[in-house]
């Protein structure tokens, strides 16, 4: 019998509490000293900006009446427009009533089916939804890696058009991207770049432009035209509410023409409105301001031991959900308000404390914040975020073999793999989850040579020969998805200066669980990727759907191997589409003797060998 909707909702609420990751909204005002908002110049409760907004309460009343395009708004939002649009040096702006909107009726209007996005891993969640909606393919590059970015250009070259969407500061580690490389590589590639301004408006740039106003000046004529657009929230430095979508006027009378956030939006209230335009006065003034806010941030940061801020976000990392939660709460009873930010917002392990620095804040509070934090670290931190740098660059002594489906020839290259490997120092082997009952890792030892202390325990083994999810399920066991990445971490930790092939357990896309696939897993950490598919008819369309599964959670593989009897077509053109070194591994009847020295496979594999030592180094920053 089926479970009903509440049932199957309190399962799934109960599964986010056993990993740590239950949410509640807080009750009333928060207390305490705020070192958590995004109010960064303290204009959220500026009389000034209040007094605006009240006079065009009294003139248009408390709602925007209908959409844009019906007769809502009025003339504070044609003057907040006009605005928006000469403080930023652009044609024209549009306003929407919030960021979050105004990035997916942005994004989604500028690119669709014939085209591709290349988007930032750590772009904030309003952009990813916006390219998902888009119906573009999306290329998810490594945070911050132009390599990665060039990459996935040059793979997108036949698309009609690219765009490249960026956070000018990014809003959980504050740092801040390179505009002008990544506005380099547009113009190299004939691509566009989109920038969400949202934490680096009114601390960045001369007026308080944003991170596009910082770097444009130093840019060629041509690389500043590869700006598309930008989108500046108003909740934040402007301490008003709404989002504008800023750009040429092609642009925006795009947006106007076919944006659906806007079409078919009821208008932000006209006292939103008026509250933008006298803020943006206010902003354009506040040098002041902001520097003060941006030595708060500095001085936080290197007190506590964390990287150089770009703008007012400090992030503290901690590790574990539970350690940032604990430190929060402490935090709050020392009247201090700083929240404790969890997966699936920022990567598993790196759990922290997002502290935001204002420009209202005093010496002392500063002070006090800062000495609280440091009594912490001797108390509640579990994994100290020294260490974090270190944990994701053993990571990278992992290599993943994933397939394109189940029976193409995976546990082979994986022995591939580990042979190759060999010549360029100490490897092993690892099969997460085992299901039927031929061993996956016996197979790998006895074609490979391997030694016991070159083969891991698989984590779980299930002898129905199925999906683990069902080879699970028939034995009332479960996959033990939560232990997965701490057991990767265990053995690295303990295994410096060994690299590790991982086979997974079928496709990529195979469930581990009702919520959770392997590629799920994987998107937890980004590894580097041998993808693995057969050469022959079929290839093109199971091999391009997992490679963009692949890039759509931030991963590019190393290489392709192709397994079976060579097909040149199917070759040239993955080749070319996935723009991937391409191996081959022919068909033989002897595994191990091709895999013995002197063997039929030795040439590919000091190719794979190579390009596999390259992509995992072993030495650790």
């Amino acid at each position: 019998m089926s479970l009903n909707l509440e049932e199957t909702l309190r399962a799934d609420l109960a599964l986010w509490a056993e990993r740590g990751l239950a949410r509640t909204l807080p009750s009333g005002v928060p207390e305490g000293v705020d070192f958590t908002s995004n109010d960064y110049l303290g204009l959220a409760r500026d009389p000034r900006i209040i007094a605006a907004s009240r006079v065009a309460l009294e003139e248009g009343g408390t709602g925007g009446r209908a959409s844009r395009l019906l007769g809502g708004g009025d003339r504070h939002h044609r003057e907040a427009e006009a605005a928006a649009a000469a403080w930023l040096g652009a044609e024209a702006a549009l306003l929407f009533p919030s960021g979050y909107q105004a990035n997916l009726a942005l994004v989604s209007a500028l690119a669709g089916p014939a085209d591709t996005i290349v988007s930032d891993a750590l772009n904030h969640a309003s952009l990813i939804d916006a390219a998902r909606l888009s119906r573009a393919r999306v290329a998810v590059h490594r945070h911050g890696d132009l390599d990665d970015v060039e990459r996935a250009l040059f793979a997108a070259r036949g698309a009609r058009r690219r765009l490249v969407l960026t956070e000018g500061v990014f809003s959980m580690d504050g740092d801040r991207a390179d505009l002008a490389g990544l506005a380099r590589l547009c113009e190299r590639h004939d691509a566009w770049l989109v920038v969400d301004e949202a934490h680096a408006i009114g601390l960045l740039g001369a007026e308080g432009a944003g991170a596009w106003a910082a770097v444009e000046g130093g840019l060629a004529a041509g690389t500043r035209a590869r700006l598309a657009a930008r989108m500046v929230a108003c909740g934040k430095a402007l301490g008003a509410a709404g989002g504008f979508a800023v750009g040429s006027r092609a642009v925006v009378d795009t947006l106007v023409q076919g944006a659906r956030g806007f079409v078919f939006s009821t208008a932000p209230p006209p006292a939103f409105a008026a509250a933008l335009t006298q803020s943006i006065r206010i902003v354009r003034a506040a040098d002041t301001l902001r520097e003060r806010c941006l030595q708060h941030a500095r001085r936080i940061a290197y007190e506590l031991g964390s990287p150089a801020p770009a703008s007012a976000i400090v992030p503290w990392v901690l590790g574990a959900p539970e350690v940032a939660l604990a430190a929060a709460a402490a935090l709050a009873e020392l009247g201090l308000d700083v929240r404790a930010v969890r997966p699936p917002t920022v990567p598993p392990g790196t759990s922290r404390l997002r502290i935001v620095a204002h420009a209202n804040h005093t010496v002392t509070q500063v002070d006090h914040l800062i000495s609280a934090c440091r009594g912490l670290a001797t108390t509640v931190r579990g994994v100290p975020a020294a260490t974090e740098p270190k944990l994701h660059a053993a990571r990278g002594r992992a290599l993943v073999v994933v397939g394109t489906d189940t029976g193409i020839g995976k546990t082979v290259a994986s022995a591939l793999l580990l042979c190759a490997l060999r010549a360029h120092g100490p490897a092993a082997y690892w099969k997460p989850v085992q299901t039927g009952s031929e061993s996956d890792t016996d197979a790998v030892g006895e074609l490979a040579s391997a030694s016991g202390a070159e083969l891991l325990k698989p984590l779980a083994e299930f002898a129905l020969p199925a999906s683990p999810h069902t080879a699970a399920a028939a034995e009332g066991r479960t996959v033990p998805v939560c232990a997965l990445t701490p057991h990767l971490d265990a053995w690295l930790a303990a295994n410096r200066g060994r690299r590790l092939v991982i086979e997974l357990a079928g496709g990529l896309l195979v469930p581990y669980d009702g919520t959770v696939t392997q590629a799920d897993w994987l998107a937890e950490w980004r590894p580097r990727v041998l993808l693995v598919a057969r050469a022959g008819l079929g290839t093109l369309n199971h091999t391009l759907l997992t490679a963009e599964a692949l890039c759509a959670r931030g991963i590019t593989p190393f290489a392709l191997l192709l397994v079976g009897l060579p097909h040149p077509s199917n070759h040239a053109t993955l080749a070319a589409r996935l723009g991937l070194p391409v191996l081959e591994l022919p068909h033989v009847e002897d595994v191990r003797a091709a895999l013995a020295p002197g063997g039929a496979w030795q040439g590919r594999m000091h190719a794979l060998g190579d390009l596999a030592a390259s992509a995992a180094p072993l030495e650790e920053l």
